[in-house]
């Protein structure tokens, strides 16, 4: 009886350096796409909240959390539509390859910023409906699912 090898071999796809270059460029930008339309949905969230009347009677923590919430996704806004900005400015420059790798690394920056302007947003909401100790608990079981689903997940698929 043959053994059968543990993962199957990854197909090899016949493609220059430039195509899996352009490729690749092309399946960053449509993940980041998707990305950007969640991140502008919570940014618009926040941006309401603040012209809310009950959001004169949050606490100075709450309104904290509040503000660094907004200035993460923000910053995760900015980050993730970077690699946008990178192609444009170096278009017809020969320089696909750098773009992909530097962008790559921006996805996943921009991924962190993400995750942390969420959980920001969960433990303000959580906060003002169920208090405090369970804005902490879900918070951090919130944290926990995008750190494993993420980043742990991918790691540990890559290095399988």
């Amino acid at each position: 009886m043959q053994e059968q090898p543990e993962h199957p071999p990854v197909p090899q796809r016949h493609e220059t350096v430039e195509e899996r270059a352009d490729r690749n460029l092309v399946e960053l930008l449509q993940e980041l796409r998707v990305v950007q339309t969640g991140v502008q949905i919570v940014f618009a969230f926040l941006l309401g909240v603040a012209f809310t009347p009950r959001f004169a009677q949050l606490s100075d923590a709450q309104q904290g959390v509040y503000v660094t919430a907004l200035l993460l996704t923000v910053v995760s806004s900015t980050v993730l539509a970077t690699p946008v900005a990178l192609h444009r400015g170096l278009f017809h420059r020969g320089a696909k390859r750098r773009i992909v790798e530097l962008s790559t690394r921006l996805a996943l920056v921009g991924l962190v910023f993400l995750a942390l302007a969420l959980n920001g947003v969960v433990l303000l909401l959580i906060d003002v409906v169920l208090g405090r100790a369970a804005a902490i608990a879900v918070t951090s079981a919130s944290m926990l699912m995008f750190a494993g689903l993420w980043f742990f997940l991918p790691w540990a698929l890559r290095r399988s």
